[in-house]
């Protein structure tokens, strides 16, 4: 590893253990996966992803009794990082998290709402990557949106659209649901 790239990763990681959760780190980060040449781009990525899973789980324990808006910059900086970092699984779970938070408090702001679109976006890529039942979870969050308050209809969408998102929240749930099931049946028959 040359000398430029480890002093990066050690800027970077010392951002980190800071707090410094701003557009500075994420270009440091940025630079740092700007890589020469693929086996040391998977290198570096492989150990950023052990790294910032690690330390997420610690800012993540750290922050839980700041304000709701600190929480979700602090996501979704994170968030940002793992997309950076091409870890997926981590981006996908802190997304859900902060939907799942922003859903909690969004009844004292209103602000905070999370509309099914959102929720559906979500489902849609945890779907595509492969986890089902937190797709099933999301898409029943997605319908839960559509179905309170006022009917189905809102300013931004007419009734048809509605209707027609119902509709395809409920076929991406039920395929979610038997690719879980057919996920689980396989895991048991390979002894994992």
């Amino acid at each position: 590893m040359s000398n430029e790239v480890s002093r990066q990763i050690s800027l970077f990681s010392t951002q980190m253990q800071n707090r410094i959760f701003g557009d500075g780190t994420i270009a440091i980060l940025e630079s740092l996966l700007a890589s020469k040449d693929v086996k040391s781009s998977l290198e570096i990525r492989s150990a950023l992803k052990e790294f910032m899973r690690h330390e997420s789980l610690s800012i993540i324990r750290e922050i839980t009794e700041k304000s709701v808006e600190n929480k979700l910059l602090i996501a979704d900086f994170l968030i940002r990082a793992f997309v950076l970092i091409g870890d997926v699984e981590s981006c996908l779970a802190l997304r859900y998290e902060a939907l799942l938070l922003r859903d909690e408090k969004a009844s004292s702001d209103t602000r905070l709402e999370v509309s099914y679109h959102e929720w559906l976006t979500l489902a849609e890529q945890l779907f595509d990557n492969g986890f089902y039942s937190a797709a099933t979870k999301t898409c029943e969050r997605a319908l839960l949106c559509i179905q309170m308050d006022n009917g189905i209809c809102t300013e931004d969408d007419d009734c048809f659209n509605c209707e027609h998102a119902f509709e395809n929240i409920k076929r991406l749930k039920d395929a979610a649901i038997i690719l879980a099931a057919s996920q689980t049946g396989t895991n048991r028959g390979s002894g994992k």
